[in-house]
């Protein structure tokens, strides 16, 4: 892989105008300290400023938030990715939109770009809670009027929430990416298992190639293994995609299993979110692999040498959208 690259992608820009609701507040933008930076990148999107409000710790390690301008009847978006430290952040998101409540804000909408506890989505053992209602249910509870996030890792976390949820998907960024860097002569599109089936099916149709599936079973209870590859890959370029990699062992067994399958040693690897822990770095070290692809959904250092995609236009432009009451799902 060569050096880190930060690529810059437009969406089709609309005039940026006065961003005020039908009910005269104003569209109010405030972050924690989950990625300061996508926050700030939103904003300029939208040609408005950053709220100012202060989100530290008192000495015992407690959240301590204080806004720092009036927002009452205001429109205000809320955008924190619960990545690692997840209750951190979390936390932080929580502790906001109570101090946005109480400051008298028209509506509260939470922009998580990645939904933590999302892979707690069902009871996969016997007496096992199903955080990510959980979560659901904590965000309701302080306020929220809707959430909208990026590729969640269930679809029906969305179902989870009596709110509206806006999910988005980066599946356009990725297909951008891979036509401007000419990466699609003589490829497959590749899922990694099952789940992301549907998020690789909408990438081989937008860039009209073939399809394949990594067919894994689960061996332990945080070991899986692939069986094999469902789809004719032998001789062609595998374009993975994948929402989340977290130790990037599935990803490194999938790679292993198209190389064996007769797939060519060039694999790109595309992730929505770049949770990273453990082994990840090894493991996406891959010799296969060419290029790992990621968005910034949660912050993550060029100097690691992984190709990152800004979301910002994508999470401006459906903030937009539901401000003004415009449909979000073009942007799907």
């Amino acid at each position: 892989m060569g050096g880190a690259s930060v690529i810059e992608q437009r969406l089709g820009s609309e005039p940026v105008e006065d961003l005020e609701h039908t009910n005269g507040g104003h569209v109010k933008l405030f972050c924690g300290n989950a990625n300061r930076p996508l926050a700030e990148a939103v904003a300029k999107a939208l040609g408005i400023t950053l709220g100012q409000a202060t989100v530290e710790r008192f000495p015992d390690g407690e959240v301590q938030v204080r806004l720092l301008e009036s927002i009452r009847g205001d429109d205000v978006y809320l955008i924190q990715p619960t990545a690692p430290p997840v209750n951190d952040n979390l936390m932080e998101l929580l502790v906001l939109a109570d101090a946005v409540r109480r400051s008298s804000a028209e509506r509260i909408n939470a922009v998580i770009p990645y939904f933590g506890y999302a892979r707690q989505d069902k009871q996969t053992q016997g007496r096992e809670p199903i955080t990510a209602r959980l979560v659901a249910g904590l965000l309701e509870h302080v306020g929220i009027h809707r959430v909208i996030t990026v590729d969640l890792h269930a679809p029906q976390i969305q179902g989870f929430f009596y709110q509206p949820v806006d999910e988005l998907s980066a599946v356009r960024l990725f297909a951008g990416y891979l036509e401007n860097q000419h990466l699609t002569s003589n490829a497959v599109v590749v899922s990694p298992d099952s789940g992301r089936a549907e998020q690789a099916r909408r990438l081989s149709e937008r860039l009209n190639l073939p399809l394949a599936i990594l067919a894994k079973r689960r061996i332990g209870p945080r070991e899986t293994q692939v069986s094999y590859v469902i789809g004719d890959v032998a001789g062609k370029r595998p374009l993975i995609i994948d929402d989340i990699i977290s130790t990037g062992g599935t990803i490194r067994r999938g790679v292993e299993a198209l190389v064996a399958a007769g797939a060519l040693p060039e694999v790109v690897v595309m992730s929505s979110h770049a949770v990273l822990v453990g082994s990840a770095r090894e493991n996406l070290a891959h010799p296969a692999i060419r290029e790992v692809v990621f968005t910034d959904t949660i912050a993550l250092n060029p100097a690691l040498g992984y190709t990152i995609l800004p979301t910002a236009p994508l999470l401006a432009q459906a903030i937009r959208r539901v401000h003004t009451n415009q449909s979000v799902s073009v942007l799907i």
